[in-house]
């Protein structure tokens, strides 16, 4: 990893290590969830300056959690596989007593009073709550540079973007701080960080997970997921989070690769080859299918409709009173998205039923769909994202579109998505994206666990 003034990032206690085996160290007596811990806080105050993943360290609180977990354990109480186990979660996500900012001026000092249902369980688990991570202002922004708590900054080169908006759990789970962490998912806020910070990262099937006490961006779209180093953590931690034990025979899943030339906007950056190619190789997939433009486009529009109308709803409120206290790229992008009609919403919300049968019939001779999760690299922080075109609600910006392109349409349907890593291009990370239909996810892990031990890298100019 590459830091600032190319002075390297040491990797943090938990690069390499996986929830089962610490699971494993804990129940061995190897290491006590009070080490485990401390390991994670130490690592936060060496890293998090250069990283600024973390808005909100609760070092009390997290010490304490973890001497009751010890307790517990040696008493034996066994509340699973997390149990012990420190995680992050995203300041957009309510953990009581904690401060939760949504990265916006209007929340500073805002303090919840209780638990988001996610972190009920979480903590029912036997997690435990080492802080808050930096997420894009409100959410609604999928580079992660654009937040009053300042950007998150990806380990791998912390002068270009983690991706977003969750984009503080990201950097902390990829420079080892910890080995897991929650986020939020509406157009791709979970797989697109974790794909450019080298982890994975799943978005489940929308509802799997509550959303309760998370702020919303767009209730239709809004979904909650988890980042991970290693992609078979997703696995517990979403069994945790939902209560399910998804028993499935997966032997056998017929895997597609999606043709991805189609799927990013007219007129912007362009899916660079080298990815493409490289995400492919990943995915040994051999059958190819391909979504109708005028299915992409539908699906697009769709997504920018919905999402800005319920965006702007969310902030209506505090767009008259206090406008000054937005970002600025935030703030514009509200007043454009107020300017749409409500007959376009109603128009939208009518056709996600045909859109979904659309996109059904990829799964009609296949189990599982692999694209790439993002067709760049990481860029620098601060990219120019928008390009204005006069349309309210248009698919408008390079950076910002290009990031969504192969993520947001996953959203509109509610499919679960999963992101894995699949190589390097000029040592920075690219991922492939998993699909499948909801209630089949664990076709998702079984083909993930069949990708290629080492994945390869390719050299040359980097991607835009």
């Amino acid at each position: 990893m590459r830091g600032k003034d190319s002075m390297p990032i040491s990797p943090g206690p938990f690069t390499g290590r996986t929830i089962t085996g610490l699971a494993q160290d804990l129940r061995a007596g190897r290491t006590t969830a009070t080490e485990l811990v401390m390991q994670a806080l130490d690592a936060v105050t060496k890293l998090d300056p250069q990283l600024n993943a973390f808005v909100t360290v609760d070092h009390d609180g997290a010490l304490a959690a973890a001497r009751r977990a010890d307790h517990e354990l040696a008493a034996g109480t066994d509340r699973g596989p997390l149990h012990g186990v420190p995680v992050g979660v995203k300041d957009l996500i309510d953990v009581a007593g904690l401060p939760a900012t949504m990265g916006s001026r209007h929340y500073a000092g805002h303090v919840p009073a209780a638990d988001a249902a996610c972190v009920i369980r979480l903590r029912r688990a036997g997690a435990i709550v080492v802080g808050k991570t930096t997420t894009h202002e409100f959410a609604y922004g999928p580079t992660g540079d654009r937040s009053a708590n300042g950007p998150s900054r990806n380990p791998h080169d912390p002068e270009r973007m983690t991706g977003g908006s969750s984009g503080g759990s990201a950097a902390a789970v990829a420079a080892g701080m910890v080995p897991l962490a929650l986020g939020t998912d509406t157009g791709g806020s979970v797989r697109i960080p974790a794909a450019l910070c080298g982890i994975a990262g799943f978005k489940p099937a929308y509802g799997a997970i509550s959303a309760d006490g998370v702020f919303p961006l767009s209730r239709t779209f809004d979904h909650v997921g988890v980042l991970a180093g290693d992609v078979r953590d997703c696995l517990p931690a979403y069994r945790a989070l939902t209560e399910s034990q998804l028993r499935e025979d997966v032997s056998g899943a017929r895997m597609a690769w999606l043709d991805p030339a189609g799927l990013n906007p007219a007129g912007l950056i362009q899916v660079d080859q080298r990815v493409t190619d490289l995400v492919r190789t990943a995915s040994g997939a051999r059958d190819e299918v391909r979504l109708p433009a005028e299915v992409v486009t539908a699906l697009r529009e769709t997504y920018l409709v919905i999402q800005s109308c319920e965006a702007a709803a969310v902030h209506a409120a505090r767009l008259a009173r206090a406008p000054e206290l937005f970002g600025p790229e935030l703030l514009e992008r509200l007043r454009v998205a107020a300017e749409l009609p409500g007959w376009r919403y109603v128009q939208a919300m009518d056709g996600r039923a045909r859109l979904a049968a659309s996109v059904g019939a990829l799964f009609e001779r296949h189990d599982v769909i692999a694209l790439p999760t993002v067709p760049i690299t990481a860029p620098p922080l601060q990219e120019p994202e928008t390009e204005p075109d006069g349309e309210p609600g248009a698919w408008r910006g390079t950076v910002r579109a290009t990031l969504l392109s192969m993520t947001s349409l996953w959203n509109v349907v509610g499919l679960p998505a999963l992101t894995v890593p699949a190589g390097t291009v000029d040592g920075l990370p690219v991922g492939l994206q998993l699909v499948c239909r909801p209630g089949r996810e664990l076709l998702l892990f079984e083909a993930a666990a069949h990708l290629p031990e080492k994945a390869p890298s390719t050299p040359g100019p980097a991607a835009p």
